[in-house]
């Protein structure tokens, strides 16, 4: 048997800036490379690699989107027809109850909390809008290209990726339709994979580039899209609750926003840090939809679309160095969620337009494989760093104090506080201590939870769910999900935690059966939906996530 990767030597393509990731900070980055070498007429050359079949498929988010860094890099995006459908035009915050709610919207929030001049939209859709207007400024867009290999110098700096290995069947031999990728080299390499990177992880640990930092934190965000009855829809509507299903030491929130074809869209996001290795973020959602608080949104209405996606949440403190021998990390493979606000992606377009800038700078004084610090100090003197700094004890403090004393009143005078003082804070920069998966605990310690039975209507099973996120993967190809110790699984995880994979996997890809007598470790990689909460929860840390062949995974419309 011939192992693939005895194959002949890859074809090499060069650029000047190679960019992995087509989201908001990648698109974002590129466009700006090519408006400032057309300012000063220059040449760039810029390709940016998506593992996804098309721009968009991997994209998920709520999404309320704040303008404010595409106002920068599009002043006249409303001419050129970006795709904001709705603007926001109420803010609800409720907390719940198990079968009422409190309603918290007048409560007085600062300023920069408000949703006003915010938008409710797809930022798919967005993306695959700003890929059109890369395209036509020049950039090279490779959907279906998943970078699975860093490369580096012999000095050590990153000098490109390998993408685009297709054709390799599950015992890693070269089937009749394989292709060895190619090697995109660039002077320079910007990361954009989104949360939890595969090559992010693997560079942030090549040059320490977290040493500074505190552990990243995370959620999962589970989300539906609903097409509702015209009776029920209320574009501009903005919905954010605390509080059940979650318990008070569980944290997380849920979101409902009404936009565009009577479009609802319904989700729940988890904090990863939860103990109950019990708990399921799925189910809980499923759970959700049926208070009346969420209920009467989607009642009449149809489920067109289901997806997750791991959300960075550490903020101001677990912002690594950004910058490395030959490339950065910008948008969410760094981390610039604004936690309280729920919102990132004007974040990660701005982080990749100040990388994009370093980047031009740095080309045009003959320069490339070095560090990029000027991306690192505008980083520092950005309005996202101030944004970031504003709310850095919020996820802390959710953390330690529960929902009600720390998510709700002490995060909310720490955010009142920071706003008068600008910045200041009477608790610093609390720190986060625990990884996730630190943060899992012993099933002897909890009870199992009994979980209502979907009704088919509101609540749904994990392989329906899957279905209508159109996810797919070729079966013959090698697992993209590798287990360090495949005995970790039953011999450790099984006794100790009641094997969590099975519930904190919002896909269906992770199962215990019975074979022959005894448990067995099952994954289902086809089912997988590339939210990379395997990566970041398993409590032993044996689950590896790696990309697939390009173009595998859900392919998500309108989300």
């Amino acid at each position: 048997m011939t192992d693939a990767s005895e194959a002949p030597a890859r074809e090499a393509m060069d650029y000047d800036v190679v960019i992995v990731g087509a989201g908001p900070a990648g698109l974002g980055a590129a466009i700006r490379l090519k408006q400032l070498a057309a300012a000063a007429g220059a040449e760039v050359s810029v390709a940016v690699l998506e593992k996804g079949s098309e721009v968009g498929a991997h994209i998920l988010s709520g999404a309320v989107i704040d303008p404010r860094a595409l106002d920068e890099l599009f002043p006249d995006w409303k001419t050129l027809g970006a795709p904001l459908e709705t603007a926001v035009t109420e803010d609800r915050y409720l907390l719940l109850g198990p079968k009422g709610e409190l309603d918290l919207s007048r409560l007085p929030k600062p300023d920069f909390m408000s949703n006003h001049g915010a938008y409710i939209a797809s930022l798919a859709n967005l993306c695959r809008w700003l890929a059109e207007q890369a395209e036509a400024l020049g950039v090279e867009v490779y959907p279906g290209f998943a970078a699975s290999q860093a490369l580096y110098n012999e000095d050590g700096a990153l000098r490109g990726v390998v993408a685009g290995v297709a054709g390799v069947a599950k015992d890693g031999s070269p089937r009749a339709d394989y292709q060895p990728g190619m090697e995109l080299n660039g002077r320079y390499v910007l990361i954009a994979e989104g949360a939890r990177g595969s090559l992010a992880k693997e560079i942030q640990a090549r040059f320490d580039l977290c040493a500074g930092s505190e552990p990243q934190k995370y959620g999962l965000g589970v989300k539906e899209l609903w097409q509702v009855p015209a009776e029920t829809h209320r574009p501009g509507l903005v919905q954010h609750s605390f509080g059940w299903p979650l318990t008070n030491d569980i944290g997380g929130g849920s979101f409902v926003y009404h936009f565009g074809d009577r479009y609802v869209a319904v989700g729940l996001v988890v904090h990863l840090n939860y103990a109950n290795p019990y708990l399921s973020p799925f189910d809980e959602f499923q759970r959700l939809k049926h208070h009346p608080a969420i209920r009467r949104h989607l009642e009449g209405g149809k489920r067109i679309s289901y997806g997750a996606r791991a959300i960075t949440e550490g903020g101001f403190q677990s912002v690594p160095k950004l910058v490395f021998p030959g490339g950065g990390l910008i948008g969410c493979s760094a981390g610039f969620v604004n936690l309280p606000r729920i919102k990132g992606s004007h974040n990660a377009m701005k982080t990749g337009m100040l990388a994009a800038e370093a980047a031009f700078e740095a080309l045009q004084a003959g320069r490339g494989g070095d560090e990029l610090t000027a991306y690192q100090a505008a980083y520092e003197a950005s309005w996202v760093y101030k944004d970031l700094k504003m709310v850095r004890n919020a996820k802390p403090l959710w953390s330690r104090y529960g929902t009600l004393l720390g998510g709700l009143l002490l995060t909310g005078v720490d955010l009142w506080i920071n706003r008068l003082t600008g910045g200041w804070s009477p608790f610093g920069a609390l720190r986060h201590g625990k990884t996730d998966a630190e943060a899992t605990g012993l099933a002897k310690d909890f009870s199992p939870i009994a979980y209502p039975k979907p009704d088919g209507m509101l609540s749904f099973d994990k392989l329906s769910s899957v279905y209508v996120s159109n996810t797919n993967h070729d079966e013959d190809q090698p697992s993209h999900l590798k287990l360090k110790d495949p005995s970790v699984p039953i011999a450790v995880n099984l006794p100790l935690y009641a094997e969590p994979a099975q519930r904190y996997c919002p896909a269906g890809v992770y199962e215990v059966v019975e074979r022959q007598g005894e448990p067995t470790f099952v994954i289902n990689a086809q089912n997988c939906v590339h939210c990379k909460t395997c990566d970041i929860k398993d409590p032993s840390q044996n689950i590896v996530w790696t990309t697939p062949e390009g173009g595998g995974g859900p392919n998500y419309p309108n989300m």
